[in-house]
């Protein structure tokens, strides 16, 4: 790696010359960490924290560590949030909304794929300061896709720009949705509103890779009810910069330092995000 930025560099600069430095740290913690346990988890190296669906593995504590590690040393003066670290020290999340540029990471989005044996897991890794992402890195290392994404720099796909679109005329539009387990009465109501005449609503998987879906054009948009902010930051850019939109069930954009109304859609353009937030809408009681 090329180490440390000087304390005087600007994150833009820092941006410029030191991108690939964290693209081959999000690419090592995979390689040594995670996948070396893809298909091969021994019973003791899982366990469940809020409930059957919310899983945590060793893959998912060591990424996270030799993550923190590395992306700390990198941007003196920066802070880390991570998944794991949050879930032992839950005042740990506050570093969000503080001065610091912060690292926010999800060592494994899609655990619970990921101790299934299924290839729809990433590792999530976003830069931002001020409740503004400034630069995202998306790696699914099951499938060898690595997305990145920088504020005014645009979204790409191993190296190939990625263009969102407009979903097409006609077609019913794609939207995945948070599972039920994760909704309060009211989002349920809400969520119910997507059921409608030309919508195809589905349940999530990785929310990481259905952002990139997004940005590809291949997903018309999401309806997630959660705020966390490793499941979302490095999403959130990546189909900003591939030319989408996101709003909250107010109408506003998605705040990165929470209190959002949920639940929220993210979409491959700002009409099919109104069109969406008009669905859920129409669903509360």
């Amino acid at each position: 790696m090329g180490g440390m930025i000087e304390e005087t560099e600007t994150i833009d600069e820092f941006l410029a010359h030191h991108s690939t430095d964290v693209e081959e740290a999000v690419r090592k913690a995979a390689a040594a960490e995670i996948m070396p346990r893809f298909r091969q988890l021994a019973d003791d190296e899982v366990a469940q924290k809020s409930g059957p669906h919310d899983l945590v593995t060793d893959a998912d504590r060591n990424a996270e560590l030799y993550l923190t590690d590395v992306l700390g040393s990198l941007l003196p003066g920066s802070v880390v949030v991570g998944e794991e670290a949050v879930d032992a020290d839950p005042a740990a999340y506050d570093a969000i909304r503080g001065d610091a540029p912060v690292w926010i990471v999800d060592p494994i989005d899609g655990t619970r794929q990921f101790v299934h044996g299924d290839d729809g897991f990433c590792t999530l890794v976003a830069l931002a300061r001020h409740g503004v992402v400034l630069a995202s890195w998306t790696y699914a290392p099951a499938r060898d896709q690595l997305a990145t994404a920088v504020r005014g720099g645009g979204a790409f796909l191993d190296g190939e720009r990625l263009f969102a679109g407009r979903p097409e005329p006609g077609r019913d539009l794609t939207v995945a949705t948070s599972h039920p387990d994760y909704t309060t009465d009211e989002q349920k109501h809400a969520l119910l509103g997507l059921w409608a005449d030309g919508v195809a609503p589905r349940a999530c998987g990785s929310a990481g890779l259905e952002y990139l879906a997004v940005a590809r054009g291949t997903l018309d948009a999401t309806a997630f009810s959660w705020e966390l902010a490793w499941d979302h930051a490095a999403g959130l850019l990546l189909v900003e910069e591939a030319g989408g939109a996101h709003l909250t069930l107010t109408g506003e954009p998605f705040r990165l330092a929470g209190g959002n109304a949920l639940p929220f859609t993210t979409a491959r353009d700002a009409t099919t995000a109104r069109r969406v937030v008009t669905l859920l809408s129409n669903g509360r009681p």
